[in-house]
């Protein structure tokens, strides 16, 4: 259970253990003891987050419509019913280069080939050709996904007959190498009704290990690091809602604090123009408090990153929909530093939490050019954070 990942674990008396969970969600099974730790947003707007992270036309249908409570529930109903309708008018097909040895000359003689493994000889041949087939790097990965799941066993009875029944239907896909690359495919005129099946298919080989542990334990999980999943969100969405504006987004940054190069940081998410940082993002999935209430070092990090970028405002965004956006004004700067606290509500509507960003963006991209007010900070504020103020 503590090579999973997904929680702590500590004994505390002869038989007993804490659980703690560390930042993760979804689900372990070891044998017959299962451990299932909930995203707090819910398990459709988890997998929205992951999905849009990975590709921004994931939409929010993708993901609705199903009825199930538990996130490995929800992703097996969703990619059946999404690969029930991608084959409802049959699997989808597309020439595949296949290398083989034949008895007689089709397609391309693969002549390096030829003089290694037959020398001197007319037959067989090594050739190469195309063929017509289902056999397509799209298949393959909805039946690896497919598979996989068939493999936990926390998948609902009716579902998995449904699972089962799509796999017949791929008879004759090669079943992907575990541990493999994915393999590549283009968004086409021709696919484009495999599109959901294919996100939810990725997400599901990427996150969903089933293998045998120690002792022949059998051994499945579906783990999800939350603040990588909010940072790859944030990233992708940031830059989508700035696309039609000046500069672009980029993520992990890389600046260095020491003059010479030292102290190399990257901030999460950096809008350049022209070469110029001109505002500074980081995710920030869980809230570090000081004694005070403060999130202390997420400030001081933030405060870095400004010094560095040689800006006069930086945006610490949560996972968080409690309250208004919060300024930081910092003593001892010239001209003012401000880091703002910026809340988001993960537990929206996709398209309204796609709105929080925009409106975030919208925000920060049109101060870039203001003169920020001084004389705002007492002399009473502690040193490094000013008091609060709703902005």
């Amino acid at each position: 259970m503590a090579h999973s990942a997904i929680v702590h674990v500590t004994p505390i008396s002869s038989g007993r253990w804490r659980l703690q969970p560390v930042d993760k969600v979804g689900a372990v099974r070891i044998g017959n003891v299962e451990v299932i730790v909930e995203p707090k947003i819910g398990p459709k707007n988890l997998l929205f987050l992951l999905g849009y992270a990975a590709d921004p036309g994931f939409r929010p249908d993708d993901v609705e419509g199903v009825q199930h409570d538990d996130l490995l529930s929800v992703i097996a109903e969703s990619l059946a019913r999404h690969t029930e309708r991608a084959t409802q008018r049959g699997v989808l097909q597309g020439y595949v280069t296949v290398e083989e040895t034949l008895p007689l000359v089709r397609g391309r003689i693969r002549a390096s080939d030829q003089l290694a493994r037959h020398s001197g000889m007319l037959l067989p041949m090594e050739v190469t050709y195309d063929e017509f087939s289902a056999d397509i790097p799209e298949n393959r990965i909805v039946r690896g996904a497919i598979r996989r799941l068939l493999t936990v066993p926390r998948v609902h009875t009716e579902v998995r007959r449904r699972l089962g029944h799509l796999d017949g239907r791929l008879d004759g896909v090669t079943a992907l190498t575990p541990g493999a690359p994915l393999p590549r495919w283009l968004m086409s005129r021709m696919n484009q009704g495999y599109l959901p099946a294919l996100r939810l298919s990725e997400i599901i080989l990427r996150h969903l290990s089933a293998e045998v542990g120690p002792r022949g334990v059998r051994v499945a999980s579906f783990v999800i690091d939350m603040a990588r999943v909010f940072e790859d969100f944030l990233t992708t969405a940031m830059r989508e809602a700035a696309a039609n504006r000046a500069g672009r987004m980029v993520g992990q940054h890389s600046v260095a604090l020491g003059m010479d190069g030292t102290v190399p940081m990257r901030p999460d998410i950096v809008h350049v123009v022209n070469g110029e940082p001109r505002a500074v993002f980081d995710a920030k999935y869980k809230m570090e408090r000081d004694s005070r209430g403060v999130p202390g070092p997420d400030v001081y990090q933030m405060l870095a990153y400004c010094t560095a970028l040689r800006l006069r405002r930086g945006y610490l965004v949560y996972a968080k929909g409690e309250g208004e956006p919060l300024v930081h004004r910092i003593v001892n700067t010239g001209p003012r530093v401000e880091v703002v606290q910026y809340p988001l509500d993960l537990t929206c509507s996709a398209s309204e939490l796609l709105g929080q960003v925009d409106s975030l963006v919208t925000n920060a991209l049109t101060r870039q050019g203001e003169v920020q007010p001084s004389g705002l900070a007492t002399a009473a504020a502690p040193i490094g954070v000013a008091a609060l103020q709703t902005q």
